[in-house]
């Protein structure tokens, strides 16, 4: 990787932590599509990893007297059952259907029934969705729609749902990371300065957007995090769809 790219990458971590550190999602969403474009799918998950594990825990850090520990804990069981499960498979999609996955998930949650709004406190909703949002980890490399929607629904004020989801995806990235770093037949590797650049960023990022969160109404918060979920979700079902039509395309001449 030119010093180039390296440098226009770290840019690129800081802005996506800063977004993540100010909504508590959406950041590794956008990041993880660039990485897919310019890089091989292990890679991709992989530097991903390194860049939200360091995201996250220096969120999870800052806002940790606001950490609800009883949905971390009951994530975490979710979590250990879908690694259990994917390493029987080793299971690695390609491109254009984790695109699409990516951008169907959110809206996936929000066609629940009524009945069964999102309840972090619950512990088989929470295991439920913690082996479910582990399993899109390992297919698409994030969870974040769908685990925003989670504690979006939960009776969680925006500081707490930014600290709790941040100590829930640190455990998730580094189950992806040994997944694909290491389980994978097809195991990636990293470069060091580029880790270092991508935790580096990530924590940057992270420490500029604490006084806007502090700022923020919880209806603004909110607001803003449902419409930005929105449009990022979208933009991958478009451009996932282009890709499987251009290769059909291809295919068929």
């Amino acid at each position: 990787m030119t010093p180039l790219l390296m440098a226009a990458l770290g840019l690129l971590m800081v802005a996506t932590a800063f977004l993540s550190g100010l909504f508590g999602m959406a950041g590794g969403l956008i990041l993880i599509g660039v990485l897919l474009t310019i890089l091989p799918l292990p890679s991709a998950m992989v530097l991903h990893a390194i860049t939200q594990m360091a995201s996250n825990g220096w969120r999870a850090f800052l806002w940790r007297a606001h950490i609800r520990w009883r949905p971390v804990s009951i994530y975490l069981i979710g979590c250990a059952l879908a690694l259990g499960a994917w390493s029987i498979t080793r299971y690695v999609p390609d491109k254009p259907v984790a695109l699409l996955l990516l951008g169907v998930t959110p809206f996936m949650a929000r066609l629940m029934p009524k009945g069964l709004k999102p309840n972090p406190d619950s512990i088989w909703q929470g295991s439920c969705y913690g082996f479910i949002c582990m399993g899109l980890m390992l297919m698409t490399g994030v969870s974040g729609p769908l685990m925003d929607t989670f504690f979006l629904g939960g009776n969680f004020g925006r500081r707490e749902v930014v600290a709790t989801k941040a100590a829930c995806q640190v455990a998730s990235h580094f189950v992806k990371l040994i997944y694909f770093g290491g389980i994978i037949d097809q195991a990636a590797t990293l470069d060091p300065v580029l880790a270092a650049v991508a935790i580096a960023a990530s924590m940057l990022g992270t420490t500029l957007a604490r006084r806007i969160l502090e700022a923020m109404s919880d209806l603004q918060f909110r607001t803003w995090a449902g419409r930005l979920i929105t449009t990022v979700a979208g933009y991958y079902i478009i451009y996932g769809s282009w890709l499987l039509l251009s290769r059909g395309h291809a295919l068929a001449f």
